[in-house]
Order: C-alpha cells, then structure tokens, then sequence
C-alpha cells in the first residue's frame, strides 16, 4: 500500500495550487448540480469496483490511450484506494454514455486535461483522506467526492456562485480535518512551490544568459 504521505505529495507536483485557490474557483464554468454528480458516484456498476480489473485498461477505455498517459495515478495503480477512486471517478465521466449526459456536462474546456485532473483529484488528494467506499455509503464523504470531481473538471456546481462553492467544500474537506495529513501536506506544497520558484528562476537565467550570448 502506498502510503497517503507520498499520494499526496505527487499530488502537489501535479497542481500550482489547490482547492483552497480563490483565482482557480473564479475560473470555472456553470456545471450541473452536486446531486446529480453525487447520484452518479452512489450507483456506480459493481464491475468498475471489482479489484481484478486493472486501472490502467480501464481509463484507456474511459479516456483514451492519450488520455490514459496524463493520469499521474497510475503511478499507484496498484494501490486499492487509488484504484477505488479513480474507478469511481471513471464511471462518472463513463456514465454520460451508459446513463445519459449531465446538464450541463460534467467537463468544460479541454476535456482530455481536465478530466484527467479530475480523477487525479480523486484517486491522489480525496482518496488520501477518505476511503473511497465512504463514497458510497456516507453522504458527506460523496458530497466531497462530488465537488472536487465538479472544482477539477472546471465547473461551479449548479445553483452555487464561486464563494459559496469553496466554502462549503473548504467545510467537508476530509484532508483539512485530518490534522496529521493535513500538516504533512501543507509542507509538501511549500516545498513544491520553493522547487517551482527555483526552476522558474533558473529558466529566467539560462534565457537571460541566452540572449547576452
């Protein structure tokens, strides 16, 4: 099992800033209601939880191939959590074909990254904190799963304007309430943010260096 500590600092790596990140929340686009994302996550299809069925195939049939490979979690594809919650954000993205499309859809623009982000969301950051089968049985641990699969996406929940969204996300936050995980992660994005400053620093360098040459 991989150790939520590590999941979570992949997770850093992956994203410039978190749910807690006023600008990004100001970007999002209208979606459809965390009821209806919520419904979605409550009845996914027993084959998208059984543990014989490898996480690399399935989001290739989900995503694409091309789509597959911009997945950081398939890095811990071996790990049940991960596994679990990335399944049970694949099935949502899945579902509009299955079920019928969300109104409006679940992905706004450039799907391919964004759903990718999404179920990264999921499988790296929620699954850390909250096991994905609280998912389906607890209202309050799907309703997170729900919001974060809506905030990586790129969309406001239904009926919700920003503010309000990331408040009432900020308050069934399973990571923040989990005060132990929560301070291991806050270093891991100083230090994410420190190695971006320092390679952002080094680029400017080389590029000045470049054109004095």
């Amino acid at each position: 099992m991989v150790e939520p500590d590590e999941r979570l600092a992949r997770w850093t790596q992956r994203v410039a800033a978190d749910a807690d990140d006023p600008v990004r929340w100001e970007q999002l686009a209208p979606g459809p209601s965390v009821a209806a994302v919520a419904s979605r996550i409550s009845s996914v299809p027993r084959p998208f939880l059984d543990e014989r069925v490898q996480l690399p195939a399935l989001a290739a049939d989900v995503l694409g191939r091309t789509g597959a490979t911009q997945l950081s979690c398939l890095e811990y594809a071996g790990d049940a959590e991960v596994r679990l919650g990335a399944a049970i954000g694949l099935w949502v993205l899945a579902s509009d074909e299955l079920v019928g499309p969300l109104e409006p859809p679940l992905v706004a623009a450039n799907p391919e990254a964004a759903r990718a982000l999404a179920i990264d969301a999921l499988a790296l950051r929620v699954a850390s904190a909250s096991d994905p089968l609280d998912w389906l049985a607890d209202d309050t641990r799907r309703e997170e799963a729900a919001r974060t699969l809506l905030l990586w996406s790129g969309r406001l929940p239904a009926g919700e304007d920003a503010e309000t969204a990331r408040s009432m996300l900020a308050a069934i936050d399973s990571l923040a309430q989990n005060r132990a995980l929560n301070e291991a992660y806050a270093e891991h994005r100083h230090r994410a943010e420190v190695a971006r400053r320092l390679a952002e620093a080094r680029a400017k360098e080389a590029a000045a260096r470049y054109t004095r040459e």
